[in-house]
């Protein structure tokens, strides 16, 4: 990761900040991406709402719902997949 701003670089560079590189964003890190939205989906399929406060509320309740056993199985997996980016250096791997 470069720092893209004069000042900033010269901030870090000042406080002894070692920067580290990272893969950009990447779905197959996302919680949300990989668990909470397909969830969500398959839950709220075919709804119709009759205002977006509606719809809020109802994605809300949909995920204040999600079992606990699912959250833990959703971050034992989210270690695996960082694990796995490591392993691949920070290829994509999702449909792998």
């Amino acid at each position: 990761m470069q720092a893209q701003s004069p000042i900033t670089r010269q901030y870090l560079t000042g406080e002894n900040v070692q920067l580290l590189d990272h893969p950009p964003y990447s779905p197959d890190l996302s919680p949300n991406d990989f668990f909470t939205f397909p969830k969500i989906k398959i839950r709220l399929r075919g709804q119709r709402f009759q205002s977006p406060e509606e719809a809020v509320d109802t994605f809300r309740n949909a995920v204040l719902d999600l079992p606990a056993n699912e959250w833990n199985k959703c971050f034992g997996n989210w270690f695996e997949r960082m694990q796995m980016c490591i392993n691949l250096r920070g290829e994509y791997f999702e449909k792998q």
